[in-house]
């Protein structure tokens, strides 16, 4: 098994969480659940050029997308096929990074995924794709990533500063801020702050608050320590244990005792049981 992460210098490291490359036999589920955290990922299959996507909670209806896919800002699950083994290298945007990359409103993105063919180009993507098969090792297959990007950004990336100022509230106290503690500090209309935040991160304000909730939880739950979940709702700002059970489970697709029963080390990716659809 082959895993690389590459964390970009300035200016990309302002919007970009890290470039990856992956390589990995079949592994022993056939599928894994892949939980959101409210950015955006861009995949590039280095195999087949065959990139199956499970989009439904029961992770039956198959999509499948040729050669790399943009998937966008999620609030809910979505499945990726791990039986045949996995040759990828990609890029994991921070929250908001995608848009001066992709040129889109990421709200049309919400829960979908999309050929990179129709942000780049048919041509420019094919280009891209040849340079990582090309790219002997992990770290040449980062280097091409890196350069596309900054070629793409064409100069200095940026984002809208109250987005910026926003994301900055919201990942430290996503259960206790409020649209109020922003827009009274950035000077303009909460309705405006809304539209602008939804167009370069893909969710409303308050949705993304609630899916970094979830996810400071995942981290709290896959400690290995034992859990009192009444104690875990309180402690993350829900109302109480079936307020934070239901988000979980619209979320995740499944129960909280389910992630528990299943995790095997990586936060957001869940091995689903070759039982199960």
């Amino acid at each position: 098994m082959v895993s690389y992460r590459y964390t970009p210098p300035p200016p990309l490291d302002r919007f970009v969480e890290v470039i990856w490359v992956m390589e990995a036999p079949a592994a022993p589920h056939s599928k894994e659940r892949l939980l959101p955290d409210g950015s955006v990922e861009l995949v590039f299959d280095l195999g087949s050029g065959r990139f199956p996507i499970f989009t439904n909670e029961t992770l039956t209806r198959r999509e499948t997308f040729r050669d790399s896919v943009v998937c966008g800002p999620h609030s809910q699950a979505f499945g990726i096929d791990t039986s045949n083994g996995t040759s990828v290298a990609g890029v994991h945007f921070k929250p908001g990074g995608a848009h001066p990359f992709l040129k889109l409103p990421f709200g049309e993105l919400h829960n979908t995924h999309v050929s990179l063919d129709d942000f780049w180009g048919r041509s420019v993507a094919t280009w891209v794709r040849d340079q990582l098969l090309e790219a002997p090792t992990p770290q040449t297959k980062a280097q091409v990533l890196e350069r596309e990007l900054l070629s793409i950004a064409a100069g200095q990336p940026e984002r809208h500063p109250a987005v910026a100022f926003a994301l900055s509230k919201f990942h430290f106290t996503p259960e206790a801020t409020r649209i109020s503690d922003v827009t009274d500090k950035i000077g303009i209309s909460p309705r405006h702050f809304i539209d602008v935040f939804r167009n370069e991160v893909g969710l409303t304000p308050k949705l993304f608050c609630r899916v970094r909730r979830f996810q400071q939880v995942l981290r709290q739950i896959s400690v290995g320590a034992r859990i009192q979940w009444s104690a875990v709702a309180l402690e993350a700002g829900y109302f109480d244990q079936a307020h934070f059970i239901h988000d979980f489970r619209a979320f995740s697709g499944i129960n909280p005792s389910a992630f528990v029963s299943d995790y095997q080390g990586h936060v957001n990716h869940v091995p689903v049981n070759p039982l199960q659809p």
